[in-house]
């Protein structure tokens, strides 16, 4: 056994060796450093410290480097080291009203006070390669600056907008504004979960998982259709309030996608007909994530709204168990692991189990007088 073990041991160090020649990958080649991933693949970066749940844009570059690129493992690097910071405040609630816009579009109404500003996107590409960016020495591009200065005090659709005749449903208001918020990162998720620790979940939920929900909802799986009200990309500060203080400062900006979408309700017996929302807010520059967020955090009200569960997406249950990566990879990959001892248990009992089929149809043969039949290939 002690050769055994040690063997092992190695073959494992043999094996983390290879891993770092074949994560380096030819000599010959420059070696990527983390501050061309942190801006050059700012996307992937965005999608690890939202899923890792830690906002630290050099540590998100470092664990993609170390990983190789596979993003899911880069997550579980980051929320590994996440395990090992001590926290020290609360942030007061962002105010997306009064994000820095980088990006800010509406697919409800055309002529949008404040304006539709594309920003950067690729909504207006056309998916050809580029093949010049292959070449060396590629210049550099400098975006032009907009005529029309940025309205500072943008207005929201949904809240400024459509809530100014009274059609979109008022959000509740929390009785106690200093009551804590879960937190799924300290304490195991239980049911019913509020919305505060669905929209927790589905904020760092794998953004494969929640698409795929999304989508779902659209075709037909849920009693839900939608309209992008507005989507909001850009800089907002976080502030936190020292007890020393006793006052609120600013510590920091984050870059935050912000999307609500609007959603038709027929109305109850004590509610008019009115739209309902559903939101979606996500580190870094993510549409698809928050977009496929909101939808899903509106099919995960159907309770509230008194609707028929008709889809996976609107069975809260089911969308927080699975939505995610760092969890489902290790229940996935643990089954590669050795399972040798379960599986010769396993084996014994098939063996054990034709043996006692096989002298039973003996045995009911012998009484016939009929031959055993072969066992078939």
């Amino acid at each position: 056994m002690y050769v055994a073990v040690k063997g092992g041991e190695r073959a494992i160090n043999n094996a983390h060796k290879l891993l770092a020649e074949q994560r380096r990958g030819d000599t010959d080649i420059a070696e990527i450093e983390t501050d061309q991933i942190e801006q050059q693949l700012s996307l992937s970066v965005t999608r690890v410290m939202a899923e890792g749940s830690l906002y630290d844009r050099d540590l998100a570059a470092l664990a993609i480097k170390q990983a190789r690129g596979d993003l899911i493992e880069a997550i579980f690097l980051m929320r590994a080291y996440r395990t090992t910071l001590p926290r020290f405040a609360f942030s007061k609630p962002i105010k997306t009203a009064e994000m820095d816009v980088s990006r800010r579009i509406s697919a409800t109404f055309k002529d949008l006070p404040g304006g539709q500003i594309l920003g950067p996107t690729f909504d207006y590409t056309h998916r050809l390669l580029d093949f010049t960016l292959m070449a060396n020495g590629e210049a550099p591009t400098e975006a032009p600056s907009g005529e029309n200065p940025i309205d500072e005090n943008m207005p929201r659709v949904l809240d400024d907008i459509l809530n100014y005749e009274g059609l979109i449903q008022d959000e509740p208001v929390p009785v106690d504004e200093d009551a804590p918020v879960a937190d799924l990162t300290r304490e195991p998720v239980k049911f019913p979960a509020g919305r505060d620790l669905r929209l927790q979940n589905l904020s760092r939920g794998d953004e494969g998982f929640v698409l795929a929900l999304g989508y779902s909802t659209q075709r037909g799986y849920a009693n839900s259709h939608a309209f992008v009200g507005e989507i909001r990309y850009g800089t907002v500060s976080v502030e936190i309030e020292p007890e020393e203080l006793g006052f609120a400062i600013d510590i920091g900006d984050i870059e935050l996608t912000e999307c609500e979408t609007v959603n038709k309700f027929k109305g109850s017996k004590t509610k008019l007909p009115q739209f309902t929302r559903g939101y979606g807010l996500v580190f870094g520059q993510n549409e698809r994530k928050a977009i496929s967020m909101a939808l899903v955090d509106r099919a995960m009200r159907a309770n509230e709204m008194g609707e028929q569960i008709m889809g996976p997406a609107q069975d809260s249950e089911f969308v927080m168990e699975h939505s995610d990566n760092v969890q489902s990879t290790g229940f996935v990959e643990h089954i590669k692991l050795p399972h040798y001892v379960d599986f010769q248990g396993e084996l014994e009992l098939v063996r054990r189990m034709r043996a006692e089929v096989e002298e039973r149809l003996a045995k009911s043969d012998a009484e016939n007088g009929t031959s055993q039949p072969e066992a078939a290939e």
